[in-house]
């Protein structure tokens, strides 16, 4: 008689050094969440530069969709590369300013495109089948 967890696998297959089972979906799982974390990461950087290369100005207090179609036609008409050359070219001229406009932008960019949550819907229970 062979005995199954909920994930696929034997207790007795898979254990690592703590004798704990571990499947390629959960291996996969804490791997991909990292990968995950820093590629939000990197379009949220990419957003808020857009933002702030962009023409609006925190002053106008811009609806989400405005800014949506701000940071959406900066990108196309800059690039990421773009964005990042005047965000830094800003930055050494004017760094007082720029401090304020990075900290709205990012601000802004966190608001309107927040981060999906990352706290599972459910959690999986063990189950022992026979089989």
């Amino acid at each position: 008689m062979q005995r199954w967890t909920a994930w696929g696998t034997r207790p007795e297959q898979g254990a690592d050094a703590e004798g704990v089972g571990r499947t390629m979906v959960e291996i996969l799982a804490v791997k991909t969440g990292r990968l995950g974390y820093e590629m939000r990461r990197a379009i949220e950087a990419a957003r808020a530069e857009a933002l702030f290369a962009s023409v609006l100005q925190s002053s106008e207090s811009p609806a989400p969709d405005q800014v949506r179609r701000a940071v959406a036609t900066t990108l196309q008409r800059l690039r990421i590369r773009g964005c990042a050359a005047q965000v830094a070219g800003e930055f050494g001229d004017h760094p007082d300013t720029a401090v304020a406009r990075m900290t709205w932008a990012l601000a802004t960019i966190r608001t309107v495109y927040p981060a999906p949550s990352t706290t599972p819907t459910h959690t999986p229970r063990p189950l022992a089948l026979v089989g």
